[in-house]
């Protein structure tokens, strides 16, 4: 069974970073597409980057350039390293596993099988 267990949430400055991990069991980081998704209150929980087999990284729009996703293999833990943050980043980020759909829906929510259950990200002005 497949298990994801998120970490590495709290509070941060607007311009400060956090290192978020999703710590994988029953599964190996070197053969399972991941990413990372976010949902804050009152809106759909939306895609922030994701990682391939084949090492694609694709990252949304209003994380590019702030945000990297890297695994790492002896650990069998992913990360999402976060920087500049700004307010409208507060929310609470899921890792998600096992990509089942098309190249287009690499940050589609439905097109992974297994999630997390969050780690909570606030961030302050």
């Amino acid at each position: 069974q497949v298990r994801l267990v998120e970490s590495g949430g709290g509070s941060a400055q607007s311009g400060g970073s956090l290192r978020l991990s999703c710590a994988v069991s029953g599964a190996s980081v070197k053969t399972a597409s991941m990413a990372w998704f976010r949902q804050a209150p009152g809106k759909e929980r939306e895609g922030v980057a994701s990682f391939s087999v084949v090492q694609t990284i694709e990252y949304s729009d209003a994380v590019k350039g702030r945000a990297s996703i890297s695994r790492d293999i002896a650990s069998n833990t992913v990360h999402l390293q976060m920087n500049s943050l700004k307010p409208e980043d507060t929310a609470m980020y899921l890792c998600a596993s096992h990509f089942r759909g098309a190249e287009s829906e690499r940050l589609s929510r439905a097109a992974y099988s297994y999630w997390g259950q969050g780690t909570q990200v606030t961030v302050s002005s």
